[in-house]
């Protein structure tokens, strides 16, 4: 019994001292929360917490460590530097530090005087490349719609050849059979616009984003369609447009073959090329990947002149492609692809005198030069050799290459490069251009901020023109059709009455001075 009564005592002791020491230590945590020291709690966890926990996971961003500007002298420590406290060298020390913090207090304050280079005041840890951007958009749309180019540069040329050109060129007038409104040429959005290359009368050609295929004969006259038509029905007839339904998605680009004018060569975004059989009006398949499942939107397509029978293509996916027309429709055996990219190629060409060199144009900004000569690796590193490469501020969306071996660039910087190899031809498999030769030799401002619902600006040279002078043509977001020589120097700019949005996709004939211009609503605009 009496050992009972001990045991109840011990543990009443026990318990006691417990209780005292759990009441001291939740005392303790709460002095040290109220003085902002000590752990945090655990936050709560749901019921489902690891999925949340994943899916915060992939929301969260990593954060970008910037590093702050420091205009102010650092203090140092006086006992590291071996300086005694309340020294006469520890007095000059903090005085000579107090000194340099009223100094560069006072020059943080100071106004900065005279000019001020806005590339020199951004922000640490901004980007000047997209800053300069939006101060262009800013500053083109509050002179939209103005020319940038007048009568006044073509009078004020001193170079006589320079001045014929640009009065020829500024002379091209807007057809005036119908008001560019009124030639609806495809029902969506146009993403590519051509020429078929018959020199007797302009017949422009568009492909848009659903796939559908426009024709229009720009020597038609209203006068002549009424005669044809009933006049009690209609006193002002619409033009005569030919619409056909080739893709089921956008077409990118189109062309003539060069050894065979009544066949035209389409490809898409719904992973296919055709062929337009004028003659025996007919659309045959040429190239369309093995499998249906398959998705490799086409954003670019050549054909060699040295080669009728192959076609050359690269893909949004970064993929550059050969195929063999001649090949089965059912065998992949005649299709070669190579994988240039991470990023989807904007547009490519061929050297149109050397077949073999091509040019590419990607979103990772850069623009490459690659030889078919000189192919080497196994499996998925079997590539072209790159010969070179330029990188730009922004995303690069196209490289056209003429025929004197230079290569214009549009890219979202606001610029136009044009890079000259005119020496390609000398040229060994696999040459190393290096970096000084890959720079542009001549760059162009030019505002190429197309926004969501414009077709990306391209620059586009004439493929043969009469006077041998390289020239291209470009959109202008003030909705005008901008040209330019080859050494940038501008000979026109393109406008007239009735135009009501962005002539975005623009384009040359091959050999005469018409130039052929499509809007995002379909809409024609022909100068001759």
């Amino acid at each position: 019994m009496t050992r009972t009564v001990e045991q109840n005592e011990y543990e009443a002791e026990r318990a006691n001292k417990i209780a005292k020491n759990q009441a001291l230590l939740k005392e303790l945590q709460l002095n040290a929360a109220a003085a902002g020291v000590g752990s945090k709690p655990a936050p709560k966890r749901s019921a489902n917490t690891s999925g949340n926990a994943d899916r915060s996971s992939k929301r969260r961003k990593v954060p970008v460590k910037k590093e702050a500007a420091d205009f102010a002298p650092r203090r140092t420590s006086s006992r590291l530097a071996g300086i005694q406290a309340d020294s006469e060298v520890a007095k000059r020390k903090a005085d000579d530090e107090h000194e340099a913090m009223r100094e560069a207090e006072r020059a943080k304050r100071q106004r900065v005087s005279g000019d001020l280079d806005l590339k020199d005041a951004v922000v640490s840890g901004r980007d000047w490349a997209k800053s300069e951007s939006l101060l262009m958009n800013l500053a083109s749309s509050g002179r939209k719609y103005e020319r940038t180019f007048t009568d006044n540069d073509v009078k004020e040329t001193g170079d006589d050849e320079l001045r014929e050109m640009r009065k020829r060129l500024s002379g091209l007038e807007l057809y005036e059979g119908f008001e560019p409104n009124r030639i609806k040429l495809t029902p969506e959005r146009i993403y590519s616009m051509g020429f078929h290359p018959i020199p007797d009368k302009p017949v422009v050609i568009a492909g848009d984003k659903l796939g559908n295929l426009g024709i229009f004969d720009g020597s038609q006259q209203p006068t002549n369609i009424r005669a044809e038509e009933d006049e009690e029905e209609e006193d002002d007839p619409d033009p005569a447009i030919t619409t056909f339904k080739m893709h089921t998605r956008t077409i990118s680009t189109f062309l003539f073959p060069p050894s065979d004018a009544s066949k035209l060569l389409s490809a898409s975004y719904d992973s296919s090329i055709r062929s337009l059989d004028i003659a025996a009006s007919k659309s045959t398949e040429l190239y369309a990947p093995a499998s249906s499942d398959e998705d490799e939107p086409i954003s670019g397509l050549e054909v060699p002149s040295d080669s009728p029978y192959t076609l050359y293509f690269s893909t949004l996916n970064g993929l550059f492609g050969r195929h063999d027309t001649r090949a089965p429709p059912d065998n992949t055996g005649g299709t070669e692809t190579y994988l240039l990219s991470d990023k989807k190629i904007g547009g490519f060409t061929l050297n149109p005198l050397h077949p073999y060199l091509f040019a590419s144009a990607s979103l990772d900004r850069k623009l490459k030069i690659w030889d078919l000569r000189k192919i080497t690796g196994k499996g998925s590193s079997r590539l072209p050799a790159e010969l070179g490469a330029h990188e730009s501020a922004l995303s690069v969306s196209h490289a056209a290459w003429n025929a004197a071996g230079q290569v214009a660039t549009a890219s979202y910087d606001n610029t136009i490069k044009i890079h000259d190899f005119g020496d390609c031809a000398s040229w060994k498999p696999g040459h190393d251009i290096g970096e000084d030769g890959m720079e542009p030799t001549t760059v162009v401002k030019h505002n190429n901020q197309t926004g969501r619902w414009v077709t990306i600006l391209r620059a586009q040279w004439q493929q043969s023109p009469q006077d041998g002078i390289q020239k291209f043509c470009i959109g202008n977001m003030n909705r005008f059709v901008d040209v330019y020589t080859s050494q940038g120097e501008q000979l026109a700019q393109l406008g007239g009455e009735g135009i009501t949005a962005v002539p975005a996709v623009a384009q040359f004939h091959p050999t005469r001075d018409w130039i052929g211009a499509g809007t995002a609503s379909g809409k024609l605009c022909l100068w001759m």
